[in-house]
């Protein structure tokens, strides 16, 4: 199983937008733009909305043949270890191996040992096409680095290995996420990782890096564009050459986590894939979360007083939501208006403020991010506020679609 050049991974944590985000991607093909829809939801995210790695199958399923969508699609088990993988491999042909939580703890000594001698060859001047500068390499610099990875991308193996255990080899398709790190990959730290992927005979089409900046929640990137482009550009060079190098599969790619909402960085992305050929997977999960309670707020009436109720709750339990994605929102509480404030707004003085839309000088980007970790409120609301999805479901969809085709696909692989 191959993934497709360009696709797309579509988070919808209450399960009712598959519909409105095949239709982005009915869209976009009618525009020229082939984009594969992977639809990814987290154990984390199942164990808060109580659903199973079943129900995004379902979702997936149904909405393909609702919209006769003939092109390939996906299932992502987004964030598994070997710890939880076993009740998503039924369901899911698409598995993001999350392990940032082994990088920097040591293999044992005999293995990167044998890595070092392996990689030997490269120490001294190596030249990596589309990177200008030369890097010494040095045997010193290859231990550090087997240190600091090889006990991360053997755990890969190991969750790999039981995957195809269960699946078979060549029937899924495996992402290796290493972006829930401290630091950056500098482009030699990168190719090595990449060689020790290679080492465990894991076949990685995507690879998830950790990227200079801030990828926040729901908001737009955090940092210097050009040094992200920089970096962005070497790992596609990078990637091409350990393609050919360590016989990774030819269709590998980076994946972008985090990326939604990030629209400063789109055209850096989209300048570099057109340079070197590339392709991209880009993953989404809580911005159609956001559109929802847009939709909601847009609706008016009981649409209207449940994204209120979402904003009170979650501000009067602040630091319960916001804990677990502490290292991924940056959130101002001075800057978040009061729970009256929010009583007294019509519905679009709320969608002005949750859009994102940095041109409105409404938009308020704390609100943003706290409504964005917010869905364990409407979890708990349970059918009052699915019911309300489906109740409003054109308005909602509409905004769900438009976010996804005109403010994410058309700017990364179009304009």
């Amino acid at each position: 199983m191959n993934l497709e050049k360009f696709s797309f991974g579509v988070g919808d944590r209450f399960g009712h937008q598959g519909k409105a985000q095949l239709e982005a991607m009915i869209e976009a093909k009618k525009l020229g733009i082939n984009v594969t829809p992977v639809w990814n939801k987290s154990n984390r995210e199942h164990m808060i909305v109580h659903t199973e790695p079943g129900d995004v199958r379902k979702e997936a399923d149904a909405s393909v043949k609702a919209c006769g969508w003939k092109e390939p699609y996906h299932v992502d088990a987004d964030h598994i270890g070997l710890g939880n993988v076993d009740k998503f491999i039924a369901a899911s042909d698409f598995f993001t191996l999350d392990v940032a939580d082994f990088m920097g703890k040591p293999a044992e000594d005999a293995k990167i040992a044998a890595f070092v001698k392996k990689c030997s060859k490269y120490v001294g001047s190596l030249a990596i096409p589309g990177i200008a500068q030369k890097f010494d390499i040095t045997k010193d610099q290859i231990e550090k680095i087997a240190k600091k990875v090889l006990l991360a991308v053997g755990e890969a193996g190991k969750i790999y290995r039981k995957i195809e255990a269960a699946k078979s080899k060549g029937n899924f398709i495996t992402e290796v996420s290493m972006d829930e790190t401290d630091a950056p990959q500098t482009p030699i730290e990168m190719l090595f990782i990449l060689a020790a992927i290679a080492d465990e005979g894991i076949p990685a089409q995507t690879i998830a890096p950790k990227f200079t900046g801030r990828f926040n929640k729901g908001v737009d990137y955090v940092g210097n564009v050009t040094q992200f482009a920089k970096e962005f550009e070497e790992d596609l060079a990078v990637i091409a050459y350990a393609v050919k190098e360590f016989g990774l599969p030819s269709n590998l790619k980076l994946s972008v986590h985090s990326g939604s909402d990030k629209f400063s960085i789109y055209e850096p992305i989209r300048k570099a894939i057109a340079k070197f050929g590339a392709g991209l997977h880009l993953k989404t999960a809580g911005t159609t979360w956001l559109e929802e309670v847009i939709g909601l707020a847009e609706a008016g009436g009981e649409g209207l007083d449940i994204a209120k109720e979402v904003y009170e709750k979650a501000l009067g339990r602040f630091d319960e939501l916001c804990g677990p994605y502490a290292t991924v929102i940056d959130i101002k509480k001075d800057k978040l208006p009061s729970v009256a404030t929010v009583k007294g707004w019509t519905s679009d003085q709320f969608v002005k403020a949750l859009r994102h839309d940095q041109s409105c000088k409404d938009y308020n980007l704390n609100f943003r991010q706290l409504i964005h970790v917010g869905y364990k409120v409407a979890a708990e609301m349970g059918t009052r506020y699915t019911d309300a999805l489906v109740k409003f479901e054109p308005v909602v969809a509409k905004n769900v679609k438009y976010n996804i085709l005109e403010r994410h696909i058309k700017e990364i692989f179009v304009k």
